[in-house]
C-alpha cells in the first residue's frame, strides 16, 4: 500500500502541473457553455464504503437527476453542450487529481460507485472489493466501461482485488490510455 501511494501523489502531482493549462482551459468553457457551478461534485463511495466528495467536471445540466447516467431516460438531453465531448474525451474526470493527491482514490481500482448503487456497493463488500481505494481506472474500466451489468463489473473489480501489482497497474494505465484515444467504452 504504502509505495503503491508514493506512486499515486508523486504521479498525480505531476499530472496536476503538466496538465495545469488543459484544466484551466476546460474549466473556463465549461463556465463559458452553461449555467452553473464548474466542477459537480458526487457522493461517492471510498475505501471501507466511506462516503467521498468526487469532483468532475460538470458535463451535465444542473437539473439531471442525481442517478448513474444510464438510469436515465434519454441522458443526452441533460448534456450541456460541450458535456458529449468532456466525457467522451475522458477531460472531466480531470479533477479526480485532487482526490488522489489526497489518498481518497488511486490511479487504478475500482471506480467508485454512487452513494445510491446499492447493488453494486453490497456486491462489492460480499467479495472484499470495499478495503481498496477508488481509482481513476480500473480493470472494469477498461473491460467494458458503461457497458458491463453489475455482476460482471464486480467480477472485474475482484480479479483485480486478486492480481493488484504494481505491474498489472502500469498495464491497466496503458490499456486505460488506449481506450481513451480511441474513445471506446463510452455511451453518453
Amino acid at each position: 500500500m504504502g509505495l503503491k501511494r508514493a506512486v499515486d501523489f508523486l504521479l498525480a502531482l505531476i499530472a496536476s502541473v503538466i496538465l495545469l493549462v488543459p484544466i484551466l482551459v476546460v474549466a473556463l468553457s465549461v463556465r463559458l457553455t452553461s449555467p452553473g457551478p464548474i466542477l459537480y461534485w458526487s457522493k461517492r463511495i471510498g475505501r471501507f464504503n466511506q462516503i467521498f466528495l468526487m469532483p468532475k467536471f460538470r458535463s451535465m445540466r444542473v437539473d439531471t437527476p442525481t442517478v448513474a447516467t444510464h438510469l436515465l431516460e434519454n441522458p443526452e438531453r441533460f448534456l450541456t453542450p460541450i458535456g458529449s465531448f468532456l466525457r467522451k474525451s475522458s477531460l472531466d474526470e480531470l479533477p479526480q487529481l485532487w482526490c488522489i493527491l489526497a489518498g481518497k482514490m488511486s490511479f487504478v481500482g475500482p471506480r467508485p460507485a454512487l452513494y445510491n448503487q446499492y447493488d453494486l456497493i453490497e456486491l462489492r463488500t460480499v467479495y472484499g472489493v470495499d478495503k481498496l481505494l477508488p481509482g481513476l481506472t480500473g480493470w472494469a474500466q477498461i473491460n467494458g466501461r458503461d457497458e458491463l451489468p453489475i455482476p460482471e463489473k464486480v467480477k472485474f473489480d475482484v480479479e483485480y482485488l486478486e492480481r493488484r501489482s504494481l505491474g498489472f497497474d502500469m498495464r491497466i494505465l496503458f490499456l486505460t490510455a488506449e481506450k481513451v484515444v480511441r474513445r471506446k467504452g463510452i455511451k453518453h
